[in-house]
């Protein structure tokens, strides 16, 4: 079968793989749709860590099951699934307390093992999360969706809160869709005018703001004096990260979703003062996945607006660098035939 291999950064190239041997506890699956996200676009430009070539990517999948595997009593034949791509042990401390999007030796698909880029999958049956309703374009979204979502339950936001998200790429795209659905008031910071748009315009987002030496005093004119009470930034830039804790209120909660591979800094005595809370957020957890879906579902969570590109599988040594280069780009969707 086909199989799409990011080589080396910057260079896809095209394999004849063997199809999977669905293993006991596996189900077999046929990829439908895979999503990129930035933690493709980082490993094609050589900049994702805990990464090693070459690599199948793709973990944002919409996915039918071929064969449910014995004892997968919630799965049949023809099922439409949204895959947890998180492969977690199931026994260290993290495991145990119910965290497994930390597990200490988590393994994600398409990052530390190979992923969706081809179109079959042997997964474990317990990682398929189904549904009646959604399409496959829908499915593939879920596990974007899901990371944002999660991160929303980290900040523990309350009916009261004026929320900053600070960065409109896929994944503060994914928190703004639910951090809307929480919060008093929403702030959005980035610095594309186009992503700014998308934000006021679609998403409904009260605030838009570019950063810079003036974005504390426009964020207080915002509401009435007062800075934001929940920041969440999604921009893995530590410049950006760091500046968080000035643009904090008193008491307030900051939430790092956004991974940058290196050290972040701040200053203490600020840090103390204000009496923060900062929290990283990672992955998702299961029920996420099942919250993220019956949102969609429901009609809660518009996913309409979010597929900006498509292309083949087979068209993506020649395609992805062109989507890697493209601002325009807000969630490019490939279809395997």
């Amino acid at each position: 079968m086909l199989q799409i291999v990011l080589q080396q950064p910057g260079s896809f190239g095209s394999a004849n793989a063997d199809e999977p041997v669905r293993q006991p506890g596996q189900a077999l699956v046929r990829v439908h749709r895979i999503g990129v996200c930035g933690t493709d676009l980082h490993a094609f430009r050589g900049k994702q860590p805990f990464f090693n070539y070459p690599r199948v990517l793709g973990h944002e999948l919409g996915v039918e099951v071929i064969e449910p595997g014995e004892g997968a009593t919630n799965l049949q034949a023809g099922d439409r699934c949204s895959i947890e791509p998180y492969l977690n042990c199931g026994t260290c401390i993290a495991c145990r307390r119910g965290n497994p999007n930390c597990c200490a030796v988590l393994k994600v698909l398409g990052v530390h093992i190979d992923g969706g880029m081809q179109p079959l999958l042997a997964l474990p049956a317990r990682k398929l999360h189904r549904s009646e309703r959604l399409n496959y374009d829908q499915l593939a979204l879920v596990e974007t969706l899901a990371i944002g979502a999660h991160a929303v339950e980290r900040a523990q936001i309350e009916p009261d809160d004026f929320v900053l998200v600070i960065g409109a790429g896929p994944i503060g795209l994914s928190v703004i869709q639910f951090a809307r659905l929480h919060s008093r008031k929403l702030a959005v910071m980035d610095i594309s005018d186009t992503r700014l748009a998308f934000c006021g315009k679609l998403l409904k987002v009260d605030v838009t703001l570019k950063p810079g030496p003036a974005a504390a005093e426009e964020l207080k004119r915002a509401d009435a004096g007062d800075l934001p009470s929940v920041i969440i930034d999604a921009t893995g830039n530590a410049g950006s990260m760091a500046g968080t804790f000035d643009l904090a209120s008193q008491g307030g909660r900051i939430v790092f979703v956004g991974l940058f591979p290196g050290d972040v800094t701040f200053n203490d005595p600020n840090f103390h003062r204000r009496e923060l809370t900062l929290c990283g957020s990672r992955n998702a957890l299961p029920a996420t996945f099942t919250t993220v879906i019956a949102g969609i579902e429901s009609g809660e969570i518009d996913t309409t607006p979010w597929i900006t590109h498509r292309f083949a599988l087979a068209d993506t040594p020649i395609r992805f660098p062109e989507i890697a280069a493209d601002p325009t780009v807000l969630k490019a969707m490939i279809e395997v035939d």
